[in-house]
């Protein structure tokens, strides 16, 4: 399954989800958000365990198409950051992990994007930012909000205000990215990750997603009975009876997402 500028992979319980407009450098117009929309609501319904998301050439995602938001008025900006809005949450609810593999540049909308995902996994050459402010505006796809809960308030107050562009061992030693890999290594290192990942408890995943997501930001007595509810729910699974039943005979569970 592919579109105009996305190339989907799948390879088992692992898909891999290529932005692919490089001459753009992947940046995100109207049109690609829109199908980037569409191509996770496709594979939700198809069940991976685990969705890998890159980019093509040299960028993951250079950010928000600037030609396309020029002349925008401000209704169609409002409905622009919506858009992008809403994309940032579908990946942060879907039931399973998105790990991007940011292979060059994600500044701007790019960054955001990355911000959504589980976690980031960075090539050595890749650079991250959040430079709207030197074109007049700020970031407008959740980056205020992301990149605080990823950074700190502090560090993201610096790189919102100031611009700047940083480099991948940065990014690594301020939180923003898990690791940095050689850029010829990102995507096989990526993909093995993921499928350690989808050899897991899938209902198990889903909910230890959906407890730090819901919890981040409530006091710590809510965020603590969100989890023990899932933690007893999933009692109720056939998984979790597999899963220590395998335990116990020393085998390699089965799981079936049941």
């Amino acid at each position: 399954m592919s579109s105009a500028h996305l190339q989907i992979e799948q390879d088992g319980s692992v898909a891999t989800l290529t932005l692919n407009r490089p001459d753009k450098l992947n940046a995100l117009s109207a049109g690609l958000i829109a199908e980037l929309t569409d191509a996770l609501r496709t594979l939700a319904a198809r069940a991976p365990r685990v969705i890998v998301m890159t980019g093509a050439g040299k960028a993951f995602c250079a950010g928000a198409d600037i030609e396309e938001m020029r002349g925008m008025s401000t209704i169609e900006a409002k409905r622009y950051s919506e858009q992008g809005h809403a994309l940032g949450v579908l990946i942060e609810e879907l039931p399973f992990p998105v790990i991007a593999a940011v292979n060059g540049f994600a500044l701007g909308g790019g960054c955001e994007l990355a911000l959504a995902c589980d976690f980031i996994y960075a090539s050595d050459v890749a650079k991250f930012g959040q430079p709207e402010v030197n074109l007049g505006v700020i970031p407008g796809f959740g980056g205020t909000q992301r990149l605080a809960r990823r950074v700190g308030i502090g560090m993201a107050r610096e790189l919102i205000y100031s611009g700047e562009i940083i480099a991948a061992d940065k990014a690594l030693a301020i939180g923003l990215a898990n690791a940095v890999i050689a850029k010829d290594e990102l995507l096989p290192r990526v993909r093995a990750l993921a499928t350690t990942i989808a050899g897991k408890a899938p209902l198990a995943i889903a909910q230890a997603k959906r407890a730090m997501l819901r919890g981040e930001g409530r006091d710590l007595t809510a965020a603590n009975e969100l989890e023990a509810q899932a933690f007893a729910m999933l009692f109720g699974t056939s998984d979790q009876k597999e899963g220590m039943k395998a335990f116990v005979e020393k085998r390699k569970p089965e799981y079936t997402g049941r």
